[in-house]
């Protein structure tokens, strides 16, 4: 059941809903986090920040991350193919897409790593089942929940969750951010938290609402609970967005907004540990050359805004992104002009802290499996690094079974 709260949810669940009167049990990490944000108290310890990026339709990897050096390449591509003369080379057999400019500069710099040939055994051609797989890191189905989510599970056992600590930019909630015990909000756009806390009915209905805790485990009791943790964190971004202001240039597209949206969260929001959002338009089955160029550049382009950003506010050494899409497409381009639902694809992972470069192989173009390529790396080996060296978890537990950490972390 989604934890996203908008005014139809008030009005619809209002019962449900139930307002505080006395001090909630995060304000003191509230407190806490402040602090260490102007330098008092003790070190800060666990303070680095996820991002991650979801391109939603299937990402076309083999255009994205391009082996231009194989001729079979270009057999399998006629159409669709990268000239050699036009790409972002990053070594002597691969480059990057010519709209991705500003992912090759930083590239250039250290700071972006690439993976190929990720995927997962058995691999499944449909968004819905292979998007579920990675936002559950469970091809098998025998982990519940996402793996966001099971991790703050981890954490929870050792105090209380503050509620800005992870959130989603999304109109409805992903897999990846349901935990058992863990709550974790979701809202459409930071828009709708200020102008939901700003409207004086909104508030007058909040303020009177009062509902009375729902004992045990239910569904009623897991929409109570995500209702009182989206207004804690409406609660605390009506007041922290106010303090902090995006400077860098954003497009206006779901690239731009979002990266825009997450800068803001970053630079107001101590607190915040994890941003997931996500933009879609990659299911590219038809007329792909100009749409996936675009998709490209709009998110090259962000990204790179982005991370600009994060050096600003002195964030760059605490801040990494990580980039998915549920499945990279055939390696034939089709009839079409476009690419279908393929296996393995590339991951990127963008920030001062990652070990820049090249990971998990050329892609083998000689060496398919029913004409996709073949995976060489899990992708749970990249969770896996994440989850153990840049979140302070525990893989193993969270992921239900030992991978070992792909390198990707400085």
């Amino acid at each position: 059941m989604s934890d996203v709260l908008s005014r139809r949810d008030l009005i619809k669940q209002g019962g449900l809903i139930a307002v505080g009167l006395t001090a909630p049990r995060w304000l003191s990490t509230i407190a806490e986090a402040d602090l260490l944000r102007q330098g008092k108290g003790s070190k800060a310890t666990g303070d680095t920040i996820l991002v991650v990026c979801q391109l939603s339709g299937g990402n076309d990897a083999l255009n994205t991350v391009v082996p231009y050096a194989d001729s079979l390449y270009y057999q399998n591509r006629p159409t669709l193919g990268l000239k050699d003369t036009d790409v972002l080379k990053l070594n002597e057999t691969t480059a990057l897409h010519p709209s991705l400019k500003g992912v090759h500069d930083m590239y250039k710099q250290g700071k972006v790593a690439i993976v190929q040939n990720v995927g997962y055994p058995k691999p499944n051609r449909s968004h819905f089942k292979s998007m579920d797989i990675w936002q559950s890191a469970s091809p098998d189905d025998k982990q519940k929940y996402g793996w966001i989510g099971r991790h703050f599970d981890q954490k929870l056992k050792t105090g209380p969750m503050n509620p800005v600590v992870a959130l989603g930019l999304s109109t409805e909630k992903p897999i990846a951010l349901m935990g058992d015990k863990a709550s974790i909000p979701c809202f459409a756009s930071l828009a709708d938290v200020q102008n939901m806390i700003g409207d004086a009915d909104s508030e007058k209905m909040l303020r009177e609402i009062q509902g009375n805790d729902v004992m045990g485990d239910s569904p009623l009791r897991t929409v109570q609970e995500a209702n009182k943790t989206a207004l804690d964190a409406m609660s605390v971004l009506t007041k922290q967005l106010k303090t902090f202001a995006p400077k860098q240039t954003y497009g206006d597209d779901a690239f731009g907004k979002g990266f825009k949206q997450i800068a803001h969260l970053i630079g107001a929001s101590p607190a915040t540990r994890v941003v997931y959002f996500s933009a879609g338009g990659f299911d590219t089955h038809a007329r792909q050359t100009d749409t996936h160029a675009n998709l490209l550049q709009r998110f090259s382009e962000a990204v790179t805004a982005f991370q600009a950003e994060m050096e600003a506010l002195g964030k760059a050494d605490k801040v990494v992104v990580l980039v998915f899409s549920e499945f990279g497409r055939r390696v034939r381009e089709n009839a079409s002009v476009g690419t279908d639902h393929g296996a393995a694809g590339s991951m990127f992972l963008i920030g001062k802290k990652v070990k820049g470069g090249l990971y998990g192989g050329t892609p083998d173009l000689a060496n398919l499996a029913d004409g996709d390529l073949k995976f060489k790396i899990d992708f749970r080996e990249v969770y896996s690094a994440t989850l153990d060296h840049w979140m302070g978890g525990d893989s193993e537990i969270v992921l239900g079974q030992k991978f070992n950490p792909l390198g990707i972390y400085a």
